[in-house]
């Protein structure tokens, strides 16, 4: 396994593939004030490439080419999070996507935890590490704990995703974790118009 750091952009040339496991660091919880500050991503392949974005310019254009492949599919863990903040920091609309959270939360009833350490552990068998999870994203320079923590996040959504289609297919709910993940852009664009909290399906 290896993890690559990339200052400002992916290299023109990084060939990801047809699906690709990507995550981001933010400065916080909300997507208006916290500047975005690192994307990583990984092909499946145990190596997993880590952007340290320009915050001055977020001049990604490989990178923003990459989210926007109609041809490749982005897997994200809470997806809703992550293209609500490249839609606000790097100007561009993500798909098409698949998100683990959502799946888990469809196939796994017999359970309430659905956080990626959780699914990690139960589906994969590994024990992932949560400790630089709140750690300053903003630095100039990223700490080996930081770049190892980040790839950890994307180095197991390949395998996340095989098994939970898996038992989508089994209970017969793969339509409808295709319709959440169609809506995911338009659930994100509502985050940033100020309906994050809003349950707009709720009676009340």
């Amino acid at each position: 396994m290896t993890n690559h750091l990339h200052k400002g952009d992916l290299p023109a040339d990084l060939d990801l593939g047809p699906i690709v496991a990507i995550d981001s660091e933010t400065m916080g919880l909300d997507t208006r004030r916290d500047a975005l500050c690192v994307v990583q991503l990984s092909a499946g392949d145990g190596d997993a490439h880590v952007v340290q974005l320009d915050r001055e310019t977020y001049d990604a254009p490989n990178l923003k080419a990459l989210l926007t492949d109609e041809q490749v599919l982005k897997i994200f863990h809470f997806a809703r999070f992550d293209i609500a903040a490249f839609k606000h920091w790097l100007g561009v609309d993500t798909k098409p996507l698949y998100c683990t959270k959502i799946a888990s939360k469809l196939c796994r009833t017999y359970t309430d935890r659905h956080g990626l350490k959780d699914l990690t552990r139960e589906l994969v068998g590994v024990d992932m590490s949560k400790q630089q999870q709140s750690s300053d994203w903003g630095a100039a320079s990223l700490s080996k704990a930081q770049i190892e923590y980040a790839a950890s996040d994307v180095l197991h959504l390949h395998a996340l995703h095989e098994k939970l289609e898996e038992m989508l297919v089994r209970e017969g709910r793969t339509d409808f974790a295709k319709a959440c993940f169609d809506f995911l852009p338009m659930r994100a664009d509502l985050d940033l118009a100020g309906w994050s909290e809003t349950d707009i399906f709720a009676h009340s």
